[in-house]
């Protein structure tokens, strides 16, 4: 198979798979992949998972990657809080919760972190971006949970402005009831305390 007929059936697909090739052409020959890498056609992010070079990468599609690369897993952390505009720290690798264990990958599209939570604790995120681009992230009350469970080391009010929350930025976007419910669900007094330092 040439590449331009290759990408042709698989443009629409931010991230494609080895798989993905030998559904388009059961004789699809893997070493082509190999072939088109040297060329620079595509680039691999993860073993067997590829995108074309000539993508231009928003930060909804680096979040979509980031859920594809490994699941489930939603963004979260650090990168959700900088994404709401609550911290003012550009993030230099793509944060994400997931159940499966804790991992990194730094790829030839950027770093992609994962934390792990219990699965009772997967949840409350939603979908931003359209079509290819949909990412799941996590809300941005769920993001400041996600961040104060993970981080035990936060005890007091020093502790919270070393995180340099924008308070605009809070006020706009978080909801305070929801926040709560949040820590009611999860039901953990050090992390109740923890959240509550910085909504006080």
């Amino acid at each position: 198979m040439k590449f331009l007929e290759f990408k042709k059936n698989l443009q629409d697909q931010l991230v494609f798979t080895s798989e993905d090739a030998k559904k388009i052409d059961d004789g699809f020959d893997y070493r082509r992949l190999s072939e088109w890498q040297e060329k620079k056609y595509i680039k691999k992010i993860i073993k067997g998972k590829y995108i074309f070079t000539d993508k231009n990468l928003s930060e909804e599609d680096l979040f979509a990657i980031a859920n594809k690369i490994y699941y489930p897993s939603y963004v979260s952390l650090q990168s959700a809080l900088r994404y709401y505009n609550l911290i003012p720290e550009g993030v230099f690798s793509v944060t994400s919760i997931s159940t499966k264990k804790t991992n990194c990958f730094e790829t030839q599209v950027g770093s992609f972190d994962y934390r792990k939570v219990k699965p009772d604790l997967f949840f409350d995120y939603e979908v931003v971006g359209e079509g290819a681009s949909k990412a799941k992230i996590a809300t941005p009350e769920k993001a400041i949970v996600d961040y104060f469970y993970l981080n035990t080391d936060y005890n007091n009010e020093e502790d919270i402005s070393e995180l340099r929350i924008s308070e605009a930025s809070f006020s706009e976007n978080v909801n305070i009831s929801r926040l709560k419910g949040l820590l009611k669900k999860i039901n953990s007094d050090s992390l109740t305390k923890r959240v509550n330092l910085l909504i006080n």
